[in-house]
């Protein structure tokens, strides 16, 4: 549906593909990089392999490496660790987490209206998906600098849109997360240059709506 706006100037450069970072780790029991649900290039046109190369491959699995060499204590459940680390182990876990839940809620057969409860919920909170579309991409263009927007249930059974700055996570907060899109600037620049508006319009043909049902409580 979107044309890739990056994909001529792509087309006319040789691109350097990045070499994948060694697993390192100087604790026992590492964190694991979790696979990526689908191959690099199959979320294509709308995200590029080459983002997903340069995104997995050196900010996600940096972040597990980093924390595997600084990481104190036995526990390894990172929905624990996000609610008891601070500063930069707590940032760590967080970019592990948030990351794997934004691979995971896209899908190469995803996109379109949803269905199922996430379908009702959304039209009882917003009246239609459209409502819905215009008020998530409002919240993740506005959120300044790096961050995350994520559609999250409450304790109530309710949905909500909210951002997070950096590396902050709903969870800390008593929110259960459905959905998230990384507007960290890394997630979009290769293909979308600085036009975070495109990208997350873009977004919504790759959402995996099964993964969000299945989240929901």
């Amino acid at each position: 549906m979107f044309a890739n706006i990056a994909r001529a100037t792509r087309a006319a450069t040789v691109r350097a593909v990045p070499v994948r970072a060694a697993a390192y780790s100087t604790i026992a029991n590492p964190i694991t990089l979790p696979p990526l649900p689908y191959e690099k290039h199959a979320l294509e046109p709308h995200i590029s392999r080459e983002t997903l190369e340069y995104h997995y491959e050196k900010h996600h699995r940096g972040y597990v490496n980093k924390l595997n060499t600084q990481l104190e204590g036995d526990e390894r459940d990172l929905t624990v660790l996000i609610k008891t680390l601070t500063g930069g182990n707590f940032n760590l876990a967080a970019q592990i987490y948030n990351h794997t839940f934004y691979w995971e809620g896209m899908s190469p057969n995803g996109g379109g209206e949803p269905t199922g409860k996430v379908a009702t919920l959304i039209k009882k909170q917003w009246g239609s998906f459209d409502n819905f579309v215009d008020e998530f991409n409002k919240v993740g263009v506005a959120t300044f600098g790096s961050g995350w927007v994520w559609l999250v249930q409450e304790a109530n059974g309710s949905l909500k849109i909210v951002s997070t700055s950096n590396a902050d996570c709903p969870i800390r907060t008593g929110q259960k997360p459905i959905l998230t899109c990384d507007v960290w600037e890394h997630a979009y620049y290769i293909d979308y240059r600085h036009d975070r508006p495109k990208y997350l319009s873009t977004w919504w043909n790759v959402v995996n709506w099964d993964f969000a049902n299945k989240n929901l409580n």
